[in-house]
């Protein structure tokens, strides 16, 4: 009998379980709208906050929860996602030639985002490319840090013992890549504020 991935089944759990409380307060806010409640500074800040985190939660959620194989995800979910975690911080996303996306790529792409965000301490942008059948992730950054002792991770380096919670992308980024048999390539060039993942 094959074991469950418990990892992915508690990341989709959690998930799940939070998204519908965040939803609610979205909906609370939208009530107070409709209402005629004016539309204050107050209200505007919980309306971004509550879109982000629903946002977050769905990326969350495709990155780190349990995977379907054959499943497909629309060009609306995705890009409808990076819009809404654009919207307010401090990284903005962009997928060229967007189009309906197997869940498997996705996933991926989504693990390479979330390693190159802790590059960027200062904020920037990441562009999503498709180049044959993968992919390019660039990003560009007032700054980058890229620390070796994570990043290397995915130069086919041991993972860190003491790999931080906020650090598991770099774990998983690897192993969902063996998994669907790409190579990764990563490319910085601290000097001049880029770095890219090649899928």
């Amino acid at each position: 009998m094959q074991t469950p991935n418990l990892p992915e089944l508690i990341g989709s759990r959690i998930c799940h379980d939070l998204i519908s409380p965040i939803s609610a307060i979205g909906n609370g806010v939208e009530l107070l709208q409709l209402s005629g409640v004016p539309l204050t500074p107050e209200i505007e800040l919980i309306a971004q906050s509550v879109a982000n985190a629903n946002a977050r939660i769905r990326f969350f959620r495709v990155a780190f929860g349990k995977r379907s194989p054959g499943t497909m995800m629309s060009r609306t979910e995705i890009s409808e996602t990076l819009a809404a975690l654009s919207v307010g911080g401090r990284i903005g996303y962009d997928w060229l030639g967007l189009t309906d996306q197997s869940r498997d790529d996705t996933q991926l792409v989504y693990l390479a985002m979330s390693c190159i965000e802790t590059a960027l301490p200062l904020g920037g942008d990441i562009q999503v490319r498709p180049v044959g059948r993968g992919f390019e992730i660039h990003a560009h950054g007032k700054r980058i840090n890229v620390p070796s002792d994570i990043w290397n991770t995915l130069r086919d380096r041991p993972v860190p013992a003491d790999l931080a919670a906020s650090h598991v992308q770099f774990a998983l980024l690897p192993q969902k890549a063996a998994d669907a048999d790409r190579q990764i390539d990563v490319v910085t060039d601290e000097a001049a504020g880029h770095i890219m993942i090649r899928l």
